[in-house]
């Protein structure tokens, strides 16, 4: 089986893909969501896909991996535990991504950011803009599920677990929205409608 085929029985089965009306990280509006999160609970699970997601950047000399907290703390642990090398998270401070805790980024530490869920890549472009404003090398984005269809562009090669082309809308466009049904934000960061 490859690890596409893989990670849809895996996201499926754990109930990480859900269906319903949902407002995204992003402020898009969606009638499917992956809630990567529950992927966490089976770290059996978990573990095969952050392996699969680890042996494709095996050999590009990767040094620390860093994800965004809180959707890719554990993951970004469990990939760098694959690929023998340090992990970190960026955390928000006042709205920005910032490295705490006594986390540092020495310049040329090469790096790969990690994301369990990308739809517009905001975040991930924040994380990568912040590990080279440290000088860090950005050798590389990868995620569990690229819900983009592989649209999104961070200016280093992406690669993920699944690619999907989920749908999504501004709320004006929503027409979950228009015929009255209730949406629901699941994602771990509050954003107004």
């Amino acid at each position: 089986m490859s690890l596409e085929e893989t990670a849809l029985s895996v996201l499926t089965e754990t109930g990480v893909l859900q269906t319903g009306h949902f407002r995204l990280t992003s402020g898009r509006h969606s009638d499917r969501y992956m809630q990567c999160a529950r992927l966490f609970e089976h770290a059996d699970k978990a573990e095969v896909l952050c392996r699969g997601l680890a042996g494709l950047f095996v050999g590009e000399g990767i040094e620390a991996v860093i994800g965004p907290a809180v959707g890719a703390v554990q993951m970004a642990y469990e990939v760098s535990r694959h690929l023998h090398c340090r992990n970190l998270f960026a955390e928000r401070e006042e709205g920005v991504m910032r490295l705490r805790r006594g986390f540092v980024l020495a310049p040329g530490t090469r790096v790969l950011v990690v994301e369990d869920n990308v739809t517009t890549g905001g975040t991930v472009k924040e994380v990568v803009a912040l590990a080279q404003a440290a000088g860090a090398v950005v050798v590389g984005v990868g995620a569990i599920s690229d819900r983009s269809g592989g649209k999104v562009d961070f200016g280093v090669p992406f690669r993920a677990c699944l690619k999907t082309d989920i749908p999504s809308w501004s709320p004006e466009e929503c027409a979950l929205c228009k015929q009255g049904v209730p949406v629901v934000k699941p994602g771990s960061r509050q954003i107004a409608p």
